[in-house]
């Protein structure tokens, strides 16, 4: 015998739960109601005798032990309608619970007490997810079925479990957007990518596919992302995303660089290095560890930001310019320059970071330019034997080199002229055109004293009393001019030196020389000469033979202080010397004038010091030699934006110097060179194999501290050892396509099929570094670029306009942004700026917010519509929801299901040529307009179809077209926005077998069927339209509430006034609330034409020309302009004009006798729409119509219904003559229907037993006062047929009546629909089984009731 053969199951809503916390037990008893005092709540109040014990407890509640107080049941308390606000709101519980069902038994006594519920505790619990989809068994045991036992019951856990399995719609529900919170989805995504290891296992189904070889640059690891970094990283993304998709493999391997400057800069700073000879007393080794220590410092915080972005690379089996392979990859590079020819070592004056001690390449020289204040000085050279005692009067800003200064520069083809300072009384020689340089208005004439009391001193200049407004004084008032020569017959004079330090070199230097570099746009056309601290400097003197490069004297160390050499400066820091050598000038009478000067200067891009020019020995790449050849292959590059490679990366190439690749420091990859003490014998090591080999060492690592004491015998038997010197880093990075593979020694047949690889990507400042030594190494190696594809991206500044600082604070941090918006968010943003253009973006955490409003929202809201009306299906009980497939989608006759899968086909075709010439920036524009049709127009004007008021098939059709879309368009933006599109996908795969596991699994979608061109240009002049019709209902203050009688619309296009009067009528008219459309393709019927040049098309083309090309386009006729149009070009003044050159426009031409009131017109130059303005009395009841519309819409949104909540509405009129009101409701019934989705009842027919949601009262709405009542659906008994079933037993009728009511409504309808309209009820103690028939014994909802009412 069964336990429990009939009971019956009490279910509290959340809702109620959560009022009743902390409390964990909510406990119905048989004959009890439970009550807790406590909290306010005098009883919960249920009808029937109970047969089951249920206790509900939040998963997380461990311990059964609660006060519970008890209450009598009272049959007088009892309120069903209050007991169905609980049932009736199953599907809105969702989240889990523990559910232990006690039966009446001898184990825990009768009653059931607090005591006996120990006895529970050790029981094992059943856990039910109860959601929108139902309830979903998760895990069962032996004290359900023991509990539940055979019979029926009103729920039976075998019939949820099997409802689940066998059907219903498997998507799961959605949340409002604005609950919707990206950032904590993107985190779920995350979580998901991580369980099926997403990355490498899209990798690993790609990888018998094509490669697409992509270059990752690496960034330092001593900083934390920025910004810049995460753009830089969501370009890379996008493509590489983007290229696994369209049937590629895709390595991504993140990279570091390790070594140089950053890293020896943070060294130095811990350790307080102040000097080279500091590490040399710290041991290069201890040094290099130090450095080796910090490398690796921000490695997880890089990961962790990286991966939050959505950016897919490989962290794991990542590349490091310090490991072995790759360092053993930059020797085999090198001596392949230099097995080539290209490599020398060399004498030259280079930039110079006296910060890092070291010389920096010209392209790392203009990194980091600042506006800075120098001291400005002239000062005299006086020429040796001069009769009239003159100077030569040259310029600097850069007081320091002057004691090292062994020539004056002239250009040969200037005059110059010698002249008399009429104040001070001295000679000086500067070029003529310069003269106004050294003039002083400061200086004033030297006073004459003389005996007699008449004479004044001589004054040119003196001003007259009250002449304020004189002019500044002529130089030549100042000056006298004594001589005048050619540059060239100054050339050999000697001069006197400044200083004595260079003493020893008075036979060949202290003399004039000449050359083209000097100018006459600053100085004075006399360049004081100090070879060791300018290129050009160094080149004249040498040219000259004022020194050579054997006895070339260095007088500046390597930590920026002058040598001993400098006896008077001697260990003082150079720039600090300055106002100290321009006071040594002036006391040796040689100082003309002094002040400050302000230009852009170069500083160190590491160490924020200004640079110097210094001589210093270095191993160069013979850039110059390769020129030609870069220029070629710059050519064979793609550049996006194109300005870049065809201006400033030509340009820079154009220019290129020889590339110094060495540096003097300690943390880098060594040169492979071993030379011998008088460098006449060298070998260069391209392998360890070689260096073991050759000196019988075991090598493990390249570094300096290893292998610096490696020495090498050679042929000769003579000792050869390393040279001292590094790479400069950036040779490093620039060896990465080949490095990171450790090429040539591994995977050649990779590098070789491959090569040029076929995408970078980085800043706009890497035309002058990464992009540049890609170059010239692989033009130098293979004679080829390094790459084919190159997107370049600007600067981040703050919002305002400054760069981002951490000091400043003047930015919001990634990670800021990411938690409040979501990264796919950010991505958007930045790929939908000016920044990937090249171009500078001010950063501003408004715009990111703007990206989640105008596109992730309205993207949202459509798919949130979707899986509504999808889970609707299976609420009215019909068949799950199941997509049809694209091709039956395309054969569809609803004109916007055509238009929106030809828009999407549009999508998927402009992306495809978008990125294929990889233009991110023009996709994020393109999508917004997709998503704004989607939703403002497929969804919108599609809502009766997607609720399944057009009857179920077409309802299907329009939401697998939109399903269909919706995929599609997720697909199309999967590489841009990894987290969404995975979100959407995720709950949408549910739907659809043999899905993918993760979207980007999927293949990129390809363009199917043709593209109607046709439709797509219909309705979206359908949409003008309608936008020129608000237009002009605002101008007049006509709501769209307020039916107009009649639109025309001008367009010359019959095949679009057939769509617009056709196909798309029905939405026109709706939309705009207009009764009659007419079309017309007379243009001049209601509009006079005339014709403007398109001055933006035309300017640049036309030149000179623009003026008369203008007069004559204003002045064409009519019959001109239509002829035009139907031709699609004319000539004027020999000038072949085309549609887009000339823009016509349509001036209104009012009917006679109408007024602006009555019809008024607006257009675009395309079409014309006109409308008829004029108040009609038989529109009243459509106009009245849609005002109690929108009152019942309102309601339901302030009750918070969801659009897919099925309730019954119920009207009332207040007014004293109804008459009104129910004219309106007769003859726009049909409308009403259509626009709320169900049937507008009168309040009368309201059963007691309706569960009301909201009700409001309306005075004065078009004349008419009424009342609105939003109520649940709710069964409609027809006693007389159900007492019939009993034959007049009114007890049995009774109780069958309860059994209806107390039931769960939509799973009784659903039970009902089983049946084919009929249930047999047989669960009722001793009655007898009756069949109950829907339309005959009951009516599910009222709306039926009244229907079936209305047909009898």
């Amino acid at each position: 015998m069964n336990v429990v053969s009939k009971l019956k199951l009490v279910i509290v809503e959340r809702s109620v739960w959560s009022i009743l916390y902390p409390f964990s037990i909510i406990l119905f008893v048989p004959g009890i109601v439970f009550s807790l005092f406590k909290m306010g709540i005098s009883s919960i109040l249920m009808d029937g005798c109970l047969d089951l014990v249920l206790l509900m407890i939040p998963s997380t509640v461990k311990s059964l032990d609660d006060t519970l107080a008890w209450s009598k049941y009272s049959d007088d308390s009892f309120n069903m309608k209050s007991a169905y606000d609980f049932f009736d709101n199953l599907h809105k519980l969702n989240t889990s619970y523990h559910w232990i069902t006690i039966t009446k038994s001898p184990i825990l006594g009768s009653p059931v007490s607090s005591s006996s519920l120990s006895a529970l505790s050790g029981l094992t619990l059943d856990i039910i997810s109860l959601g929108l989809v139902g309830l979903e068994i998760l895990e069962r045991n032996d004290l359900f079925g023991w509990a539940f036992g055979e019979g029926e019951c009103l729920i039976n856990p075998d019939s949820w479990q099997k409802k689940q399995v066998s059907g219903g719609c498997d998507m799961e529900d959605v949340c409002e957007g604005k609950d919707f919170t990206f950032s904590k989805q993107e985190e779920k995504i995350l979580d998901l990518w991580s369980e099926i290891d997403a990355f490498h296992t899209q990798l690993s189904l790609t990888k018998d596919k094509p490669e697409y070889i992509f270059y990752d640059g690496p960034p330092f690891a001593t900083g934390l992302p920025h910004y810049g970094h995460i753009l830089a990283g969501t370009i890379k993304d996008i493509v590489t995303r983007y290229h696994s998709m369209t049937g590629h493999h895709v390595t991504r391997r993140f990279g570091w660089d390790c070594h140089g400057l950053p890293v020896e800069n943070e060294i130095d700073k811990k350790l307080g290095i102040k000097k080279r000879e500091d590490v040399l007393k710290l041991g290069i080794d201890k040094y290099n560890e130090e450095c080796r220590s910090i490398v690796t410092r921000y490695v997880s915080e890089w990961e962790s930001v990286i991966t939050r972005t959505g950016r897919w690379i490989d962290f794991k089996n990542d590349y490091k310019t310090m490991d072995l392979n790759f360092m053993e990859s930059v020797w085999w590079v090198f001596s392949q320059l230099y097995a080539k020819n290209l490599v020398y070592k060399g004498f030259k004056v280079m930039p110079y970071s006296t910060g890092c001690k070291t010389p920096l390449s010209n392209f790392e020289a203009g990194q980091n330019y600042k506006d800075v204040s120098d001291p400005e000085v002239f000062m005299t050279f006086p020429l040796v034997g001069d009769p009239h005692g003159a100077s030569f009067v040259a310029w600097t800003t850069t007081p320091w080199t002057l004691p090292s200064n062994l020539a004056l520069c002239i250009n040969a083809n200037f005059t110059y002229v010698k002249v008399l300072n009429k104040y001070s009384g001295k000679v000086y020689i500067v070029a003529e055109s310069r003269l106004s340089a050294i003039h002083n208005p400061k200086e004033k004439a030297k006073e004459t004293v003389v005996n007699s009391s008449n004479d004044v001193p001589k004054n040119t200049n003196a001003k007259t009393k009250g002449a304020s407004g004189a002019k500044t004084e002529n130089v030549f008032d100042s000056f006298e001019v004594l001589e005048k020569f050619s540059g060239a017959s100054l050339v050999g004079t000697k001069y006197e030196p400044l200083f004595d330090y260079f003493k020893e070199l008075s036979e060949t230097a202290f003399r004039v020389v000449a050359d083209n570099y000097v100018t006459d746009d600053s100085g004075t056309g006399v360049v004081h000469c100090a070879p060791a601290f300018g290129e050009d400097d160094f080149r004249v003197c040498i040219d000259n033979q004022i020194i050579s490069k054997d006895n070339l004297t260095v007088a500046v160390d390597d930590d920026g202080c002058f040598t001993e050499k400098i006896t008077d400066f001697s260990g003082c820091y150079i720039k600090q010397a300055d106002k100290d050598i321009v006071e040594a000038v002036k006391a040796k009478g040689r100082l003309v004038k002094s002040g400050a000067f302000t230009h852009s200067y170069p500083y160190c891009w590491r160490s924020d010091t200004p640079l110097i020019y210094r001589a210093v020995p270095s191993w160069f790449v013979r850039v110059e030699l390769l020129k030609e050849q870069l220029l070629e292959n710059n050519k064979q590059t793609y550049w996006v934006p194109d300005f870049v490679k065809d201006k400033r990366f030509h340009n820079w190439l154009e220019n290129a110097r020889d590339w110094a690749i060495s540096r003097s420091r300690f943390w880098g990859t060594p040169l492979p060179l071993w030379i011998s003490e008088d460098e006449k014998e060298i070998v260069v090591i391209d392998s360890v194999a070689k260096l073991e080999e050759l000196s019988g060492v075991k090598v493990f690592d390249l570094h300096r501290h290893n292998i610096d004491h490696i020495t090498i015998k050679s042929a000769s038997g003579r000792v050869l050892r390393r040279v001292d010197d590094v790479f400069d880093c950036w040779f490093e990075s620039g060896s990465m396509p080949y490095a990171y593979i450790h090429y040539p020694f591994e995977n050649v047949e990779l590098f070789e099929k491959n090569f040029p690889g076929h995408f970078v990507a980085e800043g706009l400042d890497q035309t002058r570094g990464w992009f540049y030594t890609l170059m010239v190494l692989a033009t130098a190696l293979f004679g080829k670029p390094a790459f084919r594809n190159l997107i370049c991206n600007g600067l981040v500044l703050a919002e305002d306009g400054k760069k981002m600082s951490k000091s400043l604070k003047n930015y919001p941090s990634p990670m800021e942004v990411i938690d409040d918006y979501g990264a796919d968010a950010l991505r958007l943003y930045l790929i939908n700026s000016p920044v990937v253009r090249a171009e500078p973006l001010r950063f501003k955490k408004e715009g990111v917010y703007g990206v989640v409003r105008d596109v992730f929202l309205p993207w949202y809201n459509a798919y949130r519509f979707l899986v509504q009306n999808a889970k609707r299906l299976e609420v009215e009980g019909l068949a799950s929801f199941i997509p049809f497939d694209q091709a039956t989608l395309l054969k569809s006759s609803n004109v916007l299901d055509q238009w929106i899968n030809s828009a999407t086909q549009s999508l998927i075709h402009f992306v495809r040529q978008e990125m294929g010439g990889y233009r991110l920036y023009t996709v994020v524009p393109y999508l917004l307009k997709f998503l704004d049709n989607l939703t403002n127009i497929y969804v919108r004007f599609n809502r009766k179809r997607l609720k399944g008021r057009s009857g179920e098939e077409d309802c299907r059709i329009a939401l697998s077209t939109l399903y269909n879309v919706l995929l599609l368009s997720c697909k199309v933006m999967a590489p841009f926005t990894p987290f969404f599109t995975e979100v959407l996908y995720q709950n949408m795969r549910k739907v659809c077998n043999g899905s993918e596991e993760s979207i980007h699994y999927c293949s990129f979608p390809t363009e199917e069927g043709k593209r109607g061109e046709r439709i797509e240009q219909s309705v979206s002049r359908m949409m003008t339209i309608i936008d020129l019709a608000r237009n002009i209902r605002e101008r007049h203050n006509k709501p769209l509430k307020t039916p107009l009688r009649e639109m025309v619309i001008v367009h010359p296009d019959k095949d679009f006034l057939d769509d617009i009067n056709g196909k798309l009528k029905e939405y026109v008219l709706e939309e705009l609330n207009v009764r009659s459309l007419v079309p017309c393709n007379d243009t001049l019927k209601y509009a006079s034409l005339r014709a403007e040049p398109e001055f933006s098309v035309l300017g640049k083309r036309l030149g000179k020309s623009m003026g008369i090309v203008a007069k004559e386009i204003k002045a064409m006729s009519q019959e001109n302009i239509l002829a035009f149009e139907k031709a699609g070009e004319v000539v004027i003044a020999n000038q072949c004009l085309k549609l887009t050159d000339i823009k016509v426009l349509r001036d209104f031409k009012r009917p006679d006798g109408m007024t602006e009131k009555e019809v008024d017109a607006a257009g675009d130059g395309d079409v014309l729409v006109i409308l008829d303005l004029r108040p009609d009395e038989s529109l009243f009841e459509a106009g009245a119509a849609r005002e109690i519309v929108n009152r019942i819409q309102k309601l339901r949104k302030k009750v918070a219904l969801e659009p897919t909540d099925m309730v019954e509405v119920y009207f009332e009129s207040l007014d004293d003559d109804k008459s009104v009101t129910q004219r309106v409701l007769h003859s726009q019934e049909s409308y009403i229907r259509d626009a709320i989705g169900t049937q507008l009842l009168p309040n009368t027919l309201m059963p007691a037993h309706s569960v009301v949601l909201g009700e409001e009262r309306f005075h004065g709405i078009a004349n008419m006062s009424f009342g609105i009542t939003l109520t649940r659906p709710a069964l409609m008994l027809n006693k007389k047929a159900i007492l019939s079933l009993f034959t007049g037993d009114t007890k049995s009728a009774h109780n069958l009546q309860t059994y209806l009511l107390s039931r769960d409504h939509s799973k009784l309808k659903s039970e009902f629909q089983d049946g084919n309209g009929k249930k047999i009820v047989d669960s009722i103690e001793q009655q007898a089984a009756v069949e109950v028939v829907v339309g005959e014994n009951v009516f599910l909802t009222v709306g039926d009731y009244y229907l079936a009412g209305k047909s009898e």
